[in-house]
């Protein structure tokens, strides 16, 4: 396997779930910022989606999407479990990630997109203007206040086990911190969270 990397959260998502896997993939770093991802041969022969990252498997064949990527890894590496064990505990985990992803994820990552990082996503797609920007960033911010009430009183967001859910936030809340939208003062609970999550070893993949 070979992983095609870069700057962002995204990537950040793989590395992570994979050092908690114990795998260590060999890399092909890819220049975001100089848009190598959204031209020949990175467009037309690993991701056409214009994305990072992407997995290239032994045979050739390309896999991307995070989930997808973080989902073979767990068939292939089942052990430790990060999705889950159990047709139940593989639901409740795609269910929290589901819920991070479209709920704060997507809107934190469209928000910078049209606003600090407007200079260099502009010429690549259709943004939002400034208004929808900084609409973009309050729905991330309220949907995150509303995870801080649902994980009150346990250690992870899938209550009982770290999972995939943790490893998705923490990288993007890591991100967004870097890029103007930090956590809200008044979510206690997750400034704990993400401290702990900040402490495991992966983090730092």
């Amino acid at each position: 396997m070979k992983l095609y990397n870069s700057v962002g959260p995204n990537p950040h998502v793989v590395r992570m779930f994979a050092a908690e896997k114990g795998l260590t993939l060999p890399m092909v770093d890819v220049d975001l910022r100089a848009g190598e991802n959204r031209k020949p041969p990175y467009q037309d022969k690993v991701n056409v989606a214009g994305q990072t990252p992407a997995l290239e498997l032994a045979d050739g064949a390309v896999i991307s999407e995070i989930t997808v990527i973080c989902e073979y890894l767990e068939e292939k590496h089942p052990t430790p479990s990060l999705i889950g064990t159990t047709p139940e505990e593989r639901a409740e985990t795609r269910m929290w990630t589901r819920r991070i992803d479209l709920n704060i994820c997507e809107p934190l990552a469209n928000g910078f997109r049209a606003a600090e990082g407007r200079p260099m996503f502009e010429p690549r797609m259709k943004l939002v203007g400034a208004e929808g920007a900084a609409e973009l960033k309050a729905i991330a911010r309220d949907r995150i206040l509303w995870l801080d009430g649902q994980i009150a009183g346990r250690d992870w967001i899938v209550p009982g086990r770290f999972s995939l859910a943790d490893i998705l936030l923490f990288c993007f809340l890591g991100f967004g911190a870097m890029v103007g939208q930090p956590l809200p003062e008044e979510a206690g609970n997750i400034k704990a969270w993400f401290e702990r999550v900040k402490a495991r070893p992966s983090a730092a993949a």
